[in-house]
């Protein structure tokens, strides 16, 4: 058994819910000041099943915080062509102020193409060239949205990363990437950022006083790779298939919590973790989004 006493567990659910209430009491002021009620708009392609319980998800974040939302699906034979013009139109609706295209897409639909065709002010998932280079200005606009939950986990759990050694493994363009350049202009920590070509990378990670790791190879960071103290944020989600577990399946992080937690100060569960973070932050976008447009 972990004792549990050794370590701070990182409550992405508590967390999530701690700002999806103040979103709530935001979106009551606005109704009082007569102000614009966010709203959100997704559209999603195909019929696959982890994108349809992402989207159901986001669906209802949206009622719990009272935004107003718009849910569009196409078959997943629709062309790019008629996609983009379909963009096109939510692009020009001023009633929207949230904007996402759910993924994956088909594998005829370019996923840069669609997210490039976005208004990077409605761009709520952080995807668009604009709000990624953003990150390094003085004025960020909407960040990527699982970075951003990263970044306030940390935050809420008063992780001191200024002049920390911050370790990022995964450099994706969806997490590891931006959230390294968040780390460095916000948290003003000392960030290495490793991926697949690094050799030994058990070197860098032992010298992390913060270890993000976004890769989705379940187990990956080990009781050795860690520096005792260090405090460990487990993007990782992959679903893991077998006999032994009770639904025939498990959703593992990339992070042997059971040995790694007791070498730990803090430590993200998977799940549990920043997964329900994800959504919160997507919603502290779309309300950023709506603020922006009208001040």
């Amino acid at each position: 058994m972990v004792d549990e006493k050794t370590y701070t567990l990182i409550d992405g659910r508590k967390i999530a819910t701690q700002i999806k209430e103040e979103i709530t009491q935001r979106v009551q002021e606005l109704k009082q000041e007569e102000k614009k009620i966010p709203h959100l708009a997704i559209i999603l392609v195909g019929d696959d099943g982890a994108s349809q319980t992402y989207v159901d998800h986001k669906v209802k974040a949206c009622k719990e915080v009272g935004f107003h939302y718009t849910m569009m699906r196409f078959a997943d034979t629709i062309s790019e062509d008629k996609l983009l013009k379909h963009i096109d139109q939510v692009n020009k609706d001023s009633d929207v102020d949230g904007f996402i295209v759910q993924l994956p897409l088909p594998a005829h639909i370019s996923v840069e193409k669609i997210t490039e065709h976005i208004r990077p002010e409605k761009d709520v998932d952080g995807f668009t060239n604009r709000n990624f280079g953003s990150i390094v200005s003085k004025n960020p606009l909407l960040m990527p949205a699982t970075p951003l939950g990263v970044m306030e986990l940390l935050k809420r759990y008063n992780v001191d990363t200024e002049g920390k050694n911050c370790v990022v493994v995964g450099a994706s363009r969806l997490v590891g990437a931006p959230l390294s350049m968040m780390l460095v202009e916000q948290g003003r920590a000392t960030v290495t950022v490793c991926h697949k070509y690094t050799k030994d990378l058990k070197s860098f990670t032992r010298q992390a006083d913060i270890l993000i790791v976004a890769v989705g190879k379940p187990g990956l960071i080990t009781e050795e790779m860690v520096k005792e103290g260090a405090v460990v944020i487990d993007v990782g989600t992959t679903r893991v298939e077998g006999s032994q577990f009770k639904n025939g399946y498990a959703i593992k992080g990339d992070v042997d919590f059971k040995n790694v937690a007791p070498k730990c100060s803090m430590i993200t569960p998977v799940p549990g973790g920043v997964g329900p973070m994800t959504i919160a932050s997507l919603l502290l976008n779309t309300l950023r989004a709506t603020e922006l447009r009208n001040p």
